[in-house]
């Protein structure tokens, strides 16, 4: 493979020969069953004619490791009987038709789950299909529609359409109140990839926010009953060198988040905006070890608002922290953790890990000083176990115990599919 192409390139500089070797033909092999052929052709930037060029296949490699459909890749170059080379890309396919189930329990200790299916390989090209109905105390439901390489190698759309209810919990006053929160919402995205490290998604949303009293404090400056037509408009810059190797990850990633909110109903209501990026850092220790690492920073519109958009969740941010237990309009928060993999036969991998979560908000129309008091501070120390299948799609099953050592501490249980992050 590396080796192949490094003995070739020696032996051409040690007979001084100076001419650029060329590429006779791409060819693909192994298990690409459904992932099409002319699908990883289109996308690859080596072609039949081209110069043979190690640092391209090289990034072509890692741009199919990427996908969704591919488990792992890699490449070998042999000499032709014309004196060109031709290349191939060998292909490890994951199966992409993915049921999923998460269950879990609401503020109010109820049971809770949410159920879905989903494909992320459709006619072979990488397209992602699917959906999911959600049960937590009410009823909800998503379609979502995913193709970066719909129109080109560089060009694709999205498409999401979501009626989300949840009962969430509204904090004022140091008292807190039950909510019914409904938000119904349609979006289309533009995916644009400038290079392979560098992508961007703009997208257009048309929603509505519906909050609905249903028990706990009440105050005079919060309304009982709250119904919004609103739009947004969103920015999603990505910036990724990630290169993966089954379930070892390493490089570094920037994600980079806007959105700008504003009313279609006249009076009472302001514009919005929200921002935020997370930087990941991932590193390999040794040969079972992996190193990985979230740091969130973001803001928004600092409104005096029970409403506030970011979360201190379980299921975000602070693993044992509980369900939604406070808001904030702005957030620091760093996870960082070490996974070692414990066992690993042919397709199953057992991985256990070790973390610490912190995180601190601003409280709504705050200070940026908040972000160092006390009691906006989370510590949560823990440990974990990953239950892998290398061969389909995002089939890790976690479970993390998260305990605080931080004031007003709790700790607990989190579960879930796919990594934390």
């Amino acid at each position: 493979m590396k080796k192949t192409l490094l003995f070739i390139l020696l032996i051409t500089f040690a007979h001084g020969v100076a001419q650029n070797h060329m590429v006779a033909d791409l060819k693909i092999q192994g298990g690409n069953n459904k992932l099409k052929t002319s699908f990883i052709k289109s996308l690859a930037s080596i072609k039949g004619g081209s110069i043979l060029d190690s640092t391209i296949i090289e990034q072509d490699i890692k741009r199919l490791k990427r996908l969704p459909s591919v488990a792992h890749a890699y490449y070998q170059v042999f000499l032709s009987d014309d004196g060109a080379y031709n290349v191939f890309y060998g292909i490890e396919e994951n199966f992409t038709l993915i049921p999923s189930l998460n269950i879990y329990t609401t503020d109010n200790d109820e049971f809770a789950y949410r159920v879905g299916l989903a494909e992320f390989n459709a006619l072979g090209r990488n397209i992602a299909v699917g959906g999911f109905y959600q049960k937590d105390v009410f009823n909800s439901y998503a379609l979502n529609f995913r193709a970066p390489y719909l129109f080109s190698k560089r060009f694709g759309l999205a498409f999401n359409l979501q009626s989300l209810t949840t009962l969430e919990p509204v904090f004022f006053n140091n008292t807190s109140a039950n909510y019914r929160y409904n938000n119904k919402s349609v979006e289309i995205s533009g995916l644009y990839e400038f290079n392979f490290s560098n992508k961007l998604e703009i997208g257009l949303n048309s929603f509505e926010e519906d909050y609905q009293y249903q028990s706990g404090e009440t105050s005079e400056n919060v309304p009982l009953e709250l119904n919004i037509p609103k739009w947004l408009i969103k920015g999603i810059y990505d910036y990724n060198t990630l290169d993966y190797f089954y379930q070892y990850i390493s490089g570094f990633r920037s994600q980079f988040n806007f959105q700008f909110v504003t009313s279609n109903q006249d009076g009472g209501v302001d514009d919005f905006y929200i921002g935020w990026n997370d930087f990941f850092i991932f590193k390999r220790v040794g040969e079972k070890g992996n190193w990985a690492n979230r740091i969130r920073l973001g803001l928004a519109s600092n409104n005096d608002t029970p409403f506030a958009p970011f979360s201190v969740d379980n299921n975000i941010n602070i693993r044992g922290v509980g369900n939604t237990i406070d808001r904030g309009t702005g957030v620091i928060v760093v996870n960082t953790e070490y996974r070692h993999t414990l066992f690993e036969k042919d397709w199953f991998v057992l991985q256990g890990n070790a973390f610490i979560d912190a995180g601190s908000w601003r409280n709504p129309g705050g200070e940026l000083s908040d972000f160092s008091r006390s009691e906006n501070m989370k510590l949560y120390p823990g440990i974990g176990l990953r239950f892998f299948h290398k061969k389909i799609y995002n089939a890790v099953f976690r479970i993390d115990y998260g305990y605080g050592v931080s004031k007003n501490a709790t700790q607990g249980l989190v579960f879930g599919i796919g990594q934390y992050f």
